[in-house]
């Protein structure tokens, strides 16, 4: 799996405040899970307008976290959702790929988190 997480813009806007960095990772840490359980359970209802909505609020911070895999897969998801998710499977498979990508970044994103939170 290819490591999707850059966090060279969140460094460059953040100017060297560490409390901005922490406070933008814990912001992703909470909205993400939630997200992903949004459209899970969209999906499992074959309520695409409902799953394409999540993906959609999910995607900006994606881009901000250099996760740019994880929104192109948001993207898709959210178009195909929209129209009329015709192949349900590939919706089903591109969400499974960008909920494990998103599961290996929390993980860095909490040692970043944590690493920082020393340095204060």
């Amino acid at each position: 799996m290819s490591q999707d997480l850059d966090l060279s813009f969140l460094y460059e806007i953040a100017d060297g405040s560490n409390e901005f960095i922490i406070e933008s990772i814990d912001m992703l840490l909470q909205q993400a899970p939630e997200l992903l359980g949004n459209i899970d359970t969209a999906l499992k209802a074959q309520d695409w307008a409902a799953a394409a909505a999540a993906a959609h609020k999910l995607k900006p911070s994606m881009g901000f976290f250099g996760m740019l895999v994880s929104q192109e897969l948001l993207q898709e998801i959210e178009m195909m959702c929209k129209a009329g998710a015709s192949e349900p499977e590939t919706i089903a498979a591109k969400f499974a790929r960008v909920s494990d990508l998103i599961s290996v970044n929390v993980v860095e994103l909490n040692r970043v988190k944590a690493e920082k939170e020393a340095e204060l």
